[in-house]
């Protein structure tokens, strides 16, 4: 089952990140699509606030990789996922991945990185509960 994120109500408080745009990790994104509760009441009804709502071609590669390799069990089409929650995809360019090539070396999944590296490019918010991020210099809305 998809949930969408107009269905959700807003929050009565918001982060201390900018959260008009976001940048969905490949966990979050799924997580997401699957209702999972790790997504808490506040960061559910802060995306769904979001003017703008991205999911990267980075974390659908990445998706299909584990799906394909039986390290994850994927509810439908991600593309289609991200369309029917009124998300925005988001494509690799060269600049993400020179950008990407560049970041000091705190985490070593290349994923990850492209995904840090995206959401400094594009001035995101990064949405995620991955704490090997956090020394990165990209706002991050810790879920």
């Amino acid at each position: 089952m998809i949930r969408c994120r107009r269905s959700f109500k807003p929050p009565s408080r918001c982060a201390s990140v900018r959260t008009d745009k976001l940048l969905l990790d490949t966990h979050v994104f799924l997580w997401w699509l699957s209702g999972d509760p790790r997504i808490g009441t506040t960061t559910r009804s802060t995306i769904s606030r979001a003017a703008l709502v991205f999911v990267s071609a980075a974390s659908a590669w990445e998706a299909a990789i584990k799906a394909a390799i039986g390290r994850l069990s994927l509810p439908d089409s991600l593309e289609a996922g991200v369309r029917e929650c009124g998300f925005e995809q988001l494509s690799i360019g060269f600049s993400h991945a020179e950008a990407a090539a560049n970041l000091p070396p705190h985490h070593s999944d290349p994923f990850d990185r492209m995904l840090v590296a995206q959401a400094q490019l594009e001035g995101l918010a990064l949405v995620t509960h991955d704490r090997k991020m956090a020394p990165y210099d990209v706002p991050i809305l810790w879920i």
